[in-house]
């Protein structure tokens, strides 16, 4: 589920909000089945990205680990690797 939601936790630096907010805005999105709420709906969906991602941040600041902090260049570089391999045509 939601394979565009990112880890956000011991990069370094630290997910700014943007990124917390875009997680929590696919994960709402993959939950409701919407990616654009109905006009009736858009309160309760704009709540939930927000609830969402509050609670992310509280989560992130509590998450304590002995591992080094990851860079996230280094990071998207093994991700395009792997896609390329992946995704590479004979």
């Amino acid at each position: 589920m939601c394979r565009n939601i990112r880890t956000l936790h011991n990069f370094e630096p630290r997910a700014d909000a943007d990124e917390i907010e875009a997680a929590a805005l696919q994960y709402v999105r993959k939950v409701s089945g919407s990616t654009k709420p109905s006009k009736a709906n858009q309160e309760a969906f704009d709540q939930a990205v927000h609830d969402i991602a509050h609670v992310t941040e509280h989560l992130i600041g509590a998450l304590v680990t002995t591992a080094p902090p990851k860079n996230r260049e280094v990071e998207a570089a093994k991700a395009r690797a792997r896609s390329a391999q992946r995704y590479a045509t004979a």
